[in-house]
Formats: C-alpha cells, structure tokens, sequence
C-alpha cells in the first residue's frame, strides 16, 4: 500500500438505478418497496474498494472490519443513487472512509467503514487454515 499521506483523500464514487429486487420487499427485510439497507450497504461499500484503487499493490485488497451507517432519507424504484467515499484516515493498514449516498442534492445515508488492506494469497492461505482447524 502507498503511504498513509497518499491514501488519505482518495475518493471513489458508484452510482444506481434502484430496481424492484433492491428493496426492502424483494429481500424480505420489510413491507416497504423503498431501497434496502443492505444494497446502499454495498453500494458505499464499492465506493470505498474503488477509492483505493492506484493506492493498493496489485497482490494486495481490502476485508471488512466495520460498518457505521445511517439511513435519513429513504428512496423508491427507480431512484438513481450515488455514493461517494473518501479515505479520511490511515493506521497501520486499516483504513478509515467516511461515505455518503445521495438521490440528487438529497441525501439518502451516511456512513463510516473500516477497512483492512491484506495480502490476498496469505490472506487466503490463513482463512483455509483456518477451515480446517474448526
């Protein structure tokens, strides 16, 4: 991974259409046919992996360590939905993103995410380890 001063202020940005098999209904987690937490989830998720994309070795990604999230707003079938994240801190090899998802000028969500840059044959190799120990 570059260094911490490089990667702080990377930013990322997705963006989609909401379909009827993105809400809440489709997904069985609501009444509502308003967009699922979990497909804004993986859209700032994605905004997040895109940020870091000139700022990681090719041998290297990013896991999951944790998810802070707000919903303000919500939005319906065909809404079209961008998320923006920026890197806001590096420690070691977690980063940190602050990200934002809008439908227009209004915002729809907030979040915070962690990450935690790794090697991926190492990362692998100790997860199948890991399988066999369990």
């Amino acid at each position: 991974m570059k260094p911490a001063e490089e990667v702080i202020g990377a930013v990322g940005l997705t963006v989609m259409t909401v379909r009827a098999g993105d809400t809440s209904v489709a997904m069985g987690i609501g009444d509502l046919p308003i967009v699922s937490q979990s497909q804004l989830i993986s859209l700032m998720e994605h905004a997040a992996i895109i940020s870091l994309d000139e700022h990681l070795e090719p041998e290297e990604t990013t896991i999951p360590v944790s998810f802070e999230m707000i919903t303000l707003s919500p939005s319906s079938i065909g809404a079209e939905l961008r998320a923006v994240s920026t890197c806001i801190e590096v420690e070691n090899r977690e980063l940190t993103f602050e990200c934002e998802v809008y439908e227009g000028e209004r915002q729809v969500a907030a979040a915070m995410i962690k990450r935690s840059a790794v090697e991926r044959v190492s990362f692998l190799a100790r997860t199948a380890a890991q399988s066999l120990i369990s």
